[in-house]
């Protein structure tokens, strides 16, 4: 199972519970994957809006529906 013992933010649980790998959303919104593991890793990092417009739109293109605001506290 995807993110046992893993400390992991709003987001890496939602990534995992969909079965998502953080290579697959790297590649698709083309943005690093330590950027990805950054987000779904730590609780208090929050992306610059131009790499979550990326992974918005790719995760879109994947079928999902997602908003910032269900994974960051602004």
């Amino acid at each position: 199972m995807f993110g046992l013992g893993k400390p992991r933010s709003k987001f890496g649980k939602w990534v995992d519970k969909m079965g998502l790998t953080q290579n697959d959303i790297a590649k698709s919104a083309k943005v690093g994957r330590q950027t990805v593991s950054n987000i779904c890793s730590d609780k208090n990092y929050v992306p610059k809006i131009s790499t979550w417009t990326k992974i918005e739109k790719a995760l879109k293109s994947l079928g999902y529906k997602v908003k910032r605001d269900d994974f960051f506290d602004m």
